[in-house]
């Protein structure tokens, strides 16, 4: 027992040696030996790339690499083949520790189930945006006789028509029928010759037509500034008009100058 007696001072300092030793290789052992064990520190794996791989591949393809997954979301693309891996995180080529989660989003095998959209009383236009808004298709469009130019009348699915707010799929194809901006009702040809040219347009809108091209001439002995002295169509017996339909006129006088805004 006499190495711990520290009867000299050279016997003290050689305790504090001894006990500064030990602390250092139990300082060394915990940080560089029990803890690399327990923790796994400084070992990392590279993630690799499984977006494009079936689900059903996954288990067995991450255990083996001690990885695992989870599935954080799903999408529906009648392009993509169900269960496919769509996106993941982290990325290929990350590190991470062994055990690590790998959330993915995955392609749907059924389509989720929406409201139809209102598609009727807007423009077609307005109709194409909001059918690919809702991941629908845009079917057969049908022109059907109405003065509502490009307006959408009727929406169908398979035929049917579907209201709106009733069930249906995404990537289901939807038909419209659309107004060609003229009616399916026929009548005779109005006489505007010899009409003063505003009288004449009230007279076509209160009927249903619209103005085509007006075109302004020298007026003829017996003609009067601002009157129409000719239109085309000529109204002749048995010549008809629909609803919605250009009427072009010949006025005999200078064009107005418009005011400037």
């Amino acid at each position: 027992m006499s190495f711990f007696k520290s009867d000299t001072p050279a016997d003290l300092l050689k305790h504090v040696l001894v006990i500064l030793l030990a602390t250092g290789i139990l300082v060394f052992g915990f940080f560089y030996v029990y803890l690399p064990i327990t923790t796994n520190h400084g070992e990392t794996i590279v993630v690799p790339k499984i977006t494009g791989m079936s689900q059903a591949e996954l288990e067995d393809y991450l255990d083996e690499r001690d990885l695992a997954y989870f599935v954080d979301d799903s999408t529906y693309d009648a392009s993509i083949r169900p269960g496919t891996v769509l996106t993941q995180e982290p990325k290929a080529g990350e590190k991470v520790k062994e055990g690590r989660k790998i959330y993915i989003s995955v392609a749907m095998k059924n389509p989720p189930v929406i409201k139809m959209p209102k598609l009727t009383d807007g423009s077609l236009k307005n109709a194409q945006l909001i059918l690919k808004s809702y991941d629908l298709i845009v079917g057969q469009i049908k022109l059907v006789p109405n003065i509502q130019k490009d307006a959408v009348l009727r929406q169908f699915v398979g035929g049917k028509e579907v209201a709106p707010g009733a069930a249906i799929t995404k990537g289901t194809r939807v038909d419209l029928e659309v107004g060609d901006g003229l009616g399916n009702q026929e009548f005779p040809v109005p006489n505007l010759v010899n009409m003063p040219v505003d009288e004449a347009t009230t007279l076509l809108v209160g009927q249903g037509l619209q103005v085509g091209e007006v075109f302004y001439q020298e007026p003829e002995e017996g003609q009067t500034d601002g009157t129409v002295v000719k239109q085309r169509p000529v109204p002749a017996p048995g010549t008809t008009i629909r609803m919605g339909q250009l009427v072009d006129l010949w006025v005999a006088g200078q064009e107005p100058v418009k005011a400037v805004q």
